[in-house]
């Protein structure tokens, strides 16, 4: 095989209809089924209420493999959603980085999206940390000081920082990081999740410009939103 060629992938309607879920999916996914039939028993049409809120918590805990890029300097999106907000902003105090302002890309999370966290970029946890908070609209810039969320700080082989935030919304009501500081990540690797509707913050080293559009819809370990590597300036967008 060249190096212009690549491998094909088999797609079935599994991989669409019957995706795997998060480990904790099927807990939930029980508890709607015996609500759903409990409402069926209560009155019918109850019934096909709870069995669409079974479909949909079985869908809000997919947990579908991605194709990551791993051209080593590039920074991945570690949520799927709305490309919310990009600017100027000093990192949290948390993240333990240097207080000067750094480019910060957002990704909101509706209920309807795929809530598993993926690492932006390989590296090292250098300080992960909790910070307990309220529960406002994830979609408020505010959130990011006010909001229940885990803050990771993860350095790259060749020392460049870039700063991750898990941040809880109106509906979000517990944050699950599965990682530790001193431990080693890949591109892409799942590191948590999210229920029920949140917001991701990503933090790029000085200097480096997003390669996404506010408004645009980020796929986590999939979209690149930045290139270490990469002179090129700030992309713009236009609905179309």
């Amino acid at each position: 095989m060249s190096a212009l060629e690549t491998k094909s992938t088999h797609i079935t309607w599994k991989h669409y209809l019957l995706p795997p879920l998060h480990p904790e999916g099927p807990g939930f996914v029980a508890l709607f089924v015996v609500a759903t039939l409990i409402l069926y028993w209560i009155w019918h049409p109850l019934g096909l209420i709870g069995l669409g809120a079974t479909v949909w918590c079985f869908y809000f805990f997919r947990d579908p493999d991605r194709t990551t890029p791993v051209r080593p300097g590039l920074v991945i999106s570690p949520a799927d959603g709305i490309v919310q907000m990009i600017g100027p902003v000093v990192p949290p105090p948390e993240l333990d980085m240097p207080p000067a302002p750094v480019t910060r890309v957002s990704v909101f999370m509706s209920v309807f999206d795929c809530h598993v966290n993926r690492t932006p970029i390989a590296g090292t946890i250098v300080k992960e940390q909790y910070i307990p908070g309220k529960f406002l609209n994830a979609t408020l810039d505010k959130a990011s000081a006010d909001n229940e969320r885990q803050a990771l700080h993860i350095r790259t082989s060749d020392n460049k920082d870039v700063g991750v935030v898990q941040i809880a919304g109106l509906v979000a009501r517990r944050i699950r990081c599965d990682v530790r500081a001193g431990q080693q990540l890949v591109t892409g690797q799942r590191f948590g999740m999210i229920r029920f509707g949140s917001r991701l913050d990503v933090y790029l080293p000085p200097g480096v410009s997003p390669l996404v559009c506010v408004g645009q819809h980020a796929v986590a370990g999939e979209t690149v939103i930045a290139d270490l590597a990469s002179n090129e300036p700030q992309r713009e967008g236009e609905v179309r």
